[in-house]
């Protein structure tokens, strides 16, 4: 048997860990000697370390971790758990990590405020045009609702539109409509050239004309997109106007593995 300290070296984890352990009933030791007190373990309790450590640091609670250690499971079994644990931690290190570039994107817009140059904006008439469309609900009009539903609508899109045998005659167009609530009616559009009679697996529609519509060039990702719409805000201001509706976002140059090469315009209904 070895003694606590070599079996805290064996199992790198601390004594103090090992004795907490102990209290606690996790994990005894495998002999007390009465006399002196001391622990001592057997090498068959590496075994139970290793899965008391592995559990801990996919964060379950100790109190958690006593439970599955007692169901005794075997070795197939605590593996297809920790796969699990592990596949639900990297999403949430995906969720944070998207979260703080959202943050970031927003600090950046704040540091700008005093500096934004309402003269890029253009009123003009936005032409009425034909598009090939899916459309989702999203919970609200947040990016990270947004960006979940139009993504995946703009690649089911384009793969419809080859196997129909069309091409995308302009640039693509995301538009959005109020549902109920918060939600938001999310339209992944194409410009197409063809007949609305037509049978397809996507939806033909006439975007409607904008008689007056307040227009502004967004460069970079769409993430942040937040500090160009502040500039159109201070425009309609400025001008007198009202806003009708949500912007449409017409990409102009998009490349999905680099964003921030991207070239958006914003365009709004603007009415006094």
């Amino acid at each position: 048997m070895f003694a606590i300290g070599e079996f805290a070296r064996l199992g790198r984890v601390s004594v103090r860990m090992l004795r907490h352990y102990d209290n606690i009933g996790l994990l005894r030791p495998g002999h007390v000697d009465e006399a002196s007190g001391y622990r001592y373990y057997d090498a068959a309790q590496l075994r139970d370390l290793n899965r008391v450590v592995a559990l801990k640091d996919l964060g379950f609670t100790l109190e958690q971790v006593r439970e599955i250690i007692g169901e005794k499971l075997n070795p197939e079994e605590l593996r297809g758990m920790l796969r699990l644990r592990r596949a639900q931690l990297e999403a949430q290190i995906s969720a944070d990590t998207d979260r703080l570039d959202r943050v970031e994107a927003r600090l950046r817009t704040i540091e700008r405020e005093g500096h934004m140059n309402t003269e890029d904006v253009l009123l003009k008439p936005v032409a009425a045009l034909r598009v090939a469309e899916l459309s989702g609900v999203a919970a609200s009009f947040a990016p990270d609702d947004i960006g979940p539903v139009v993504q995946p609508l703009f690649g089911e899109l384009c793969r419809r539109l080859d196997d129909a045998g069309l091409r995308i005659v302009a640039p693509t167009i995301a538009y959005y409509e109020s549902v109920a609530d918060e939600r938001v009616r999310v339209h992944a559009a194409a410009p197409v050239a063809l007949e609305s009679g037509r049978q397809h697996d996507f939806d033909v529609v006439d975007l409607p004309a904008l008689d007056a519509a307040a227009t502004v060039l967004h460069q970079g990702s769409m993430d942040e997109v937040d500090r160009t719409i502040q500039t159109l805000a201070y425009w309609i201001e400025e001008h007198g106007y009202t806003s009708v509706g949500y912007p449409r976002e017409v990409y102009l140059d998009y490349c999905n593995e680099e964003p921030d090469r991207g070239v958006t315009e914003l365009q709004v209904l603007v009415r006094r």
